[in-house]
C-alpha cells in the first residue's frame, strides 16, 4: 500500500547515498580519498574524544576562567585614569580630541570625567578606579592590557570575533578550540562550560558553540538554580531502567556508524549520551556547598545584600571547584538586572555601579581562594569586554561603544602581576602604544596553555582553519619567563 500524499520521504545524506549504492563502490573510493588527503581523522570525528592530550610545548596554564563583562565596561571609569578628562570635562570632544569616529548612536555630548576617583595598589601601584574595592586588593596579580582593539563596534559581531576570532555566525568559540586541542582531565563534567548569570550575549549561543569541530566540544551552559543543567535528574524510576535505555540508545547508533564510517553526529550524541549520564552524579555534588566553610562563602557574596553579587559569587565559587575536577575551560556570564549589561548609554553611575558591585567581591575572592589553595599559578584568568566606551558622553550621562582602545586583563597561569602593558592617548580614546588585538588575547591564552596557535589547526572548507587565523602574536611582555 502506498502512503497518502502528506507522507515525506526520510532525506537521504550524500554519504548514505554513495554507501548504499552500487554496493558501497562509492564508499569505498570516498573514504580511500579521504585517507589519502588526510583528513578522514579530522574531518569525520575521529579526534572528538575529550581524553586529555599532549601540548606542544610545557605549559603554564592548564584551565582557563574567562570574566566576559558583557557589553563593554569603560576603561577610563576602571582601569586607565585619564586626568585630562577633568581637566577638560564638559568641553566639545571635536574641540578637545579633534576628529572622532562615527559612534554607533551619533549622539556625541561633552567631554565626561570618571565620576569615581582612582588610587595606586601594592607594591606595583596599579591604578584602580573605587569601581572595584576589592579586586584592587589583587592589583600585584594583575596584568593590565590598556591598548586592545577590535574591528567592530556593534554587540553581536563584536562577540563573535571576540570569541570565535571571526566576526561572523557559526564558527568555533575559543572554550572549544581550547577543548579540542586539550581535551580535558574531567571524566564526568564537560570540557568547555559557561556558568550564566542571566544573560547570554548578543550574537546567541553561536559565541560558544563549536562550529566546524566536532560536537563534542561545544559548550555546555550551566545556570545559577539548584538545576543548572535541564534533566538533571533521572525520570527512570530505578537506575537499571536508565542504563538499559542508554545501553539500547548506543547500541542502534554503533551498528549506524557500522553501516556509514566515522560520522560527527553520532560519535558526539554516544559520546554526549554517555557523559549526560555521569553528569547526573557529579552536577548535583558540584553544586552542593555545604563542604565550603562559611567564610569562604561570605568571601565570595555568598550572603552579600545585593543579590547580583549573591549571583556572581556563587559562580565564581562554581568555577573553583570546576577547575579543581579539571574542567579546561570555564566562562562566566554577568547577572540581569543592573541596566543594559555593562553597556550604559545612559545612567553609567548607577549601571556602571551595579555592574561592578555584583562582580568585584566574587572576582577577588576567586582570585585569593585559586592562590590560597596553590592554582592560581595553573589556572589563567582573563577580565574583558567586547570593547570600552567613548571618553565623551552619549547624551548627557552615559558612554557610547569605543573598539578603538580599552582594558582588559589576566592573572594566573603564567602571568606576570603587577603590569600595565599598552596604553591609550591622553583622553583615553584610541590605543597609541603596544595595540592588541584580539587575536593576540587568543594566542596568548593558547600559549599559556601550551598550544601553538600557528600549529593548532583543523581542515575545513580545503583549507587549515585555526582559531587565529592568519593573524596573532603572543604577549609575552605579560608572561613571567
Amino acid at each position: 500500500m502506498f502512503p497518502c500524499q502528506r507522507y515525506l520521504a526520510q532525506p537521504i545524506s550524500r554519504r548514505e547515498l554513495l554507501s548504499q549504492s552500487a554496493h558501497g563502490l562509492g564508499m569505498v573510493a570516498l573514504s580511500t580519498m579521504l585517507a589519502q588527503s588526510g583528513s578522514a581523522s579530522s574531518a569525520s570525528g575521529n579526534s572528538s574524544s575529550l581524553a586529555a592530550r599532549a601540548t606542544h610545548f610545557p605549559a603554564k596554564a592548564k584551565n582557563v576562567i574567562f570574566l566576559y563583562m558583557d557589553g563593554g565596561p569603560s576603561q577610563v571609569d576602571t582601569f586607565d585614569p585619564k586626568p585630562m578628562l577633568d581637566k577638560y570635562d564638559g568641553r566639545p570632544p571635536h574641540e578637545v580630541i579633534g576628529k572622532l569616529e562615527p559612534t554607533q548612536f551619533a549622539n556625541i555630548g561633552k567631554i565626561l570625567k570618571s565620576p569615581w576617583k582612582f588610587r595606586q595598589y601594592g607594591e606595583s601601584g596599579i591604578p584602580v578606579s573605587d569601581l572595584f574595592p576589592h579586586i584592587a586588593t589583587c592589583a600585584d596579580e594583575l596584568a593590565v592590557v590598556r591598548s586592545v582593539v577590535a574591528p567592530f563596534s556593534e554587540h553581536t559581531f563584536a562577540n563573535y570575533f571576540l570569541h570565535t576570532g571571526t566576526g561572523v555566525q557559526g564558527r568555533p568559540s575559543h572554550g572549544a578550540w581550547v577543548s579540542y586541542g586539550l581535551g580535558s582531565e574531567c571524566d564526568d563534567l564537560p570540557a568547555f562550560v559557561i556558568l550564566n548569570g542571566g544573560l547570554i550575549p548578543p550574537g546567541g549561543m553561536d559565541c560558544f558553540g563549536s562550529g566546524f569541530l566536532p560536537a563534542a566540544f561545544q559548550g555546555s551552559v550551566f545556570t545559577t538554580g539548584e538545576a543548572p543543567v535541564a534533566n538533571i535528574r533521572p525520570s527512570e524510576k530505578t537506575r537499571e531502567l536508565q542504563e538499559a535505555k542508554l545501553a539500547l540508545m548506543k547500541r542502534l547508533d554503533q551498528g549506524r556508524l557500522q553501516q556509514l564510517g566515522h560520522v560527527d553526529a553520532i560519535e558526539s550524541a554516544i559520546f554526549n549520551y554517555e557523559l549526560a549520564a555521569r553528569m547526573q552524579l557529579a552536577v548535583p555534588t558540584l553544586m552542593d556547598m555545604q563542604d565550603e566553610s562559611k567564610s569562604t562563602q561570605d568571601a565570595y557574596g555568598l550572603s552579600d545584600d545585593f543579590a547580583n553579587t549573591r549571583t556572581y559569587g556563587r559562580l565564581c565559587l562554581v568555577a573553583r571547584r570546576l577547575v579543581e575536577r579539571g574542567v579546561r575551560f570555564i566562562e562566566l556570564t554577568c547577572p540581569a538586572g543592573n541596566g543594559d549589561r555593562w553597556d550604559q548609554h545612559s545612567n553609567l553611575v548607577d549601571g556602571h555601579t551595579k555592574n561592578a558591585r555584583s562582580v568585584d567581591k566574587p572576582i577577588a575572592a576567586l582570585i585569593q581562594d585559586l592562590k590560597q589553595r596553590g592554582l592560581l599559578d595553573e589556572t589563567l584568568i582573563v577580565w574583558c569586554g567586547e570593547f570600552g566606551r567613548t571618553p565623551f558622553a552619549q547624551g548627557g550621562d552615559g558612554r557610547d561603544h569605543n573598539p578603538f582602545g580599552f582594558t582588559i586583563w589576566m592573572a594566573g597561569g603564567g602571568i606576570k602581576g603587577g603590569s600595565i602593558h599598552g596604553a591609550t592617548d591622553e583622553f583615553g580614546y584610541k590605543a597609541v602604544e603596544n595595540k592588541v588585538e584580539v587575536h593576540d588575547l587568543h594566542a596568548t591564552m593558547l600559549h599559556l596553555l601550551g598550544v601553538d596557535h600557528t600549529r593548532q589547526t583543523f581542515r575545513f572548507g580545503g583549507r587549515d582553519m585555526r582559531l587565529t587565523d592568519i593573524h596573532g602574536h603572543v604577549i609575552h611582555e605579560i608572561l613571567n619567563t
